[in-house]
């Protein structure tokens, strides 16, 4: 078995395990923690892995400057999770079709975007760099007014889990395939595929209702941001650490750097919102 046949079926098996494991956080904890334990690095790990290992530092740090964009557009997935189906009275099957749309669309316009822009000499780190401070901003001003994020009271049924594990696994074999014949953009693109935010959305609605994946959509795309920052971390340490110690330390400083503070950020507009709403009651009363 050649490298690139081994790098891919390793990665895509670690991704499925990775990603079934990580199904009941948002049942268990609730949308809001759930949300962000759910999008801890997990999938972007081992495509970071095979990548580097069949690539160019040149082309990695290519693949993994277009991951804060992709997870961009991941964002805006899960935005259509949130309005769709309250603005526009969609279905399961309505909201699952037009998300998809939108992220084909838009991923599409960043790829060729992507291409262009770094095409013209502009470097891969501060490219990344953008990508994550755009990636940031949309996660905060989409979780700045806390929705209520239930926890599940029904488990997700097994079969979905293995369909969950299973996108995962295709989706990052396809983003390590496609880095070994040198499609650098389109491998970090694809590597980002919201197959876990996808699996996660119609399984939830189907087990428990539309309102806990509403609920945990917000927190999902602020976590989202530690994709964004593992992959500008991984640009630099995985050359200078090499590709074991350097995935170690990205994915605890991806942690330590965004997924706690993204926590404890959430609790503090949770905990004003809750105020807020205090205030309005007792107000009402008083005047009626």
């Amino acid at each position: 078995m050649s490298m690139l046949q081994t790098s891919i079926l390793l990665s895509a098996l670690f991704a499925g395990i990775v990603a079934t494991l990580v199904t009941i956080a948002i049942e268990r904890f609730g949308g809001r923690t759930g949300g962000v334990l759910a999008t801890i690095p997990t999938t972007i790990v081992p495509a970071a892995l095979g990548m580097y290992s069949i690539s160019s530092e040149a082309e990695f740090a290519q693949s993994m400057s277009i991951v804060p964009f992709g997870m961009m557009v991941n964002a805006i997935f899960l935005l259509v999770w949130i309005h769709a189906p309250q603005r526009w009275g969609l279905s399961l099957f309505g909201t699952t079709v037009l998300s998809l749309l939108v992220w084909t669309v838009i991923g599409s316009a960043v790829l060729v975007a992507s291409s262009q822009i770094q095409s013209s000499g502009f470097d891969a780190f501060a490219y990344a760099l953008g990508g994550l401070g755009l990636l940031i901003a949309l996660g905060i001003w989409a979780t700045w007014t806390s929705r209520p994020a239930p926890k599940g009271h029904r488990s997700v049924r097994p079969m979905v889990l293995v369909v969950r594990g299973s996108a995962a696994a295709i989706a990052i074999g396809i983003a390590v395939w496609l880095s070994g014949l040198s499609y650098p953009f389109i491998s970090g693109l694809i590597s980002t595929f919201p197959a876990i935010f996808l699996t996660s959305m119609i399984a939830l609605w189907l087990a428990q209702g539309q309102d806990v994946p509403q609920g945990a959509a917000g927190p999902m795309m602020l976590g989202g941001a530690s994709v964004g920052v593992f992959a500008v971390l991984a640009i630099v340490l995985f050359p200078m650490f090499g590709p074991i110690a350097g995935s170690i330390m990205t994915w605890l400083l991806s942690i330590i750097c965004w997924t706690i503070p993204a926590y404890f950020y959430l609790q503090w507009r949770q905990s004003l919102t809750s105020l807020d709403q205090r205030s309005d009651a007792g107000t009402s009363t008083i005047s009626n």
